[in-house]
């Protein structure tokens, strides 16, 4: 009779992890659209990548075999204060408090751009997009990445063929509406930066700044 009480208690954790704000598909959401705005932004103002290091790690295989060291430098340093930042948020475990991490380093990159040596901007927005994309990395059950689109469309096609239940269903869409949240501030990011330069940083401010709302909001069923 002991064993039998007791059961209904991890299907309530999983309850609790499954509906948990952080992990909801809104914040996921919100936080993909920023990924996709902050490299549009990043390349098109700094000729790097800030989230998305595929990019960054291929520029600097085909610079340095060409032996444009300076180029591959340009590359390497947002892929080092994206691994110190992910390696920050692994240690603390507190998403919140690096999700305002990543929202102070967004605003100090908008009030320096172009004011100091543009590889200090890289850096700080890279440490900050490190942040957040390695202490949100779950949406529901499935785990995501609110940095890039390969690895999200992987699990897609994953979930679409591996079962067929409506519960694989719902990963792949769920995994698909992230890619194209991604898609949508990757496109908004370039109309962004064309129109407002270093301020249209305020845009993914704001999205993060809005996660850390739903986050925080009392009464957010858990």
């Amino acid at each position: 009779m002991a064993m039998k009480a007791a059961a209904p208690e991890p299907l309530a954790e999983a309850r609790i992890e499954v509906y948990a704000p952080e992990r909801s598909l809104l914040v996921a959401a919100l936080l993909s659209m920023s990924g996709g705005f902050l490299d549009a932004f990043t390349w098109m103002s700094l000729g790097v990548f800030a989230s998305s290091q595929t990019g960054n790690v291929v520029f600097i295989g085909v610079d340095a075999l060409s032996g444009q060291w300076q180029r591959a430098l340009h590359h390497l340093l947002p892929l080092a204060a994206f691994i110190l930042g992910a390696v920050v948020a692994i240690r603390t475990r507190a998403a919140l408090r690096c999700l305002v991490g990543e929202i102070v380093c967004l605003g100090a990159a908008m009030l320096l751009l172009h004011r100091v040596s543009d590889q200090i901007t890289i850096l700080v927005i890279s440490f900050g997009v490190a942040l957040q994309s390695a202490s949100f990395r779950q949406v529901e059950r499935w785990k995501y990445l609110s940095v890039t689109v390969t690895g999200n469309m992987l699990r897609a096609i994953d979930q679409f063929v591996a079962a067929s239940d409506l519960d694989a269903a719902r990963g792949t869409g769920t995994m698909l509406a992230l890619c194209s949240m991604f898609l949508i501030g990757a496109a908004l990011g370039g109309c962004f930066t064309r129109w407002l330069g270093p301020w249209s940083l305020a845009l993914p401010i704001a999205s993060s700044a809005c996660v850390l709302w739903l986050c925080r909001r009392p009464g957010h069923p858990h």
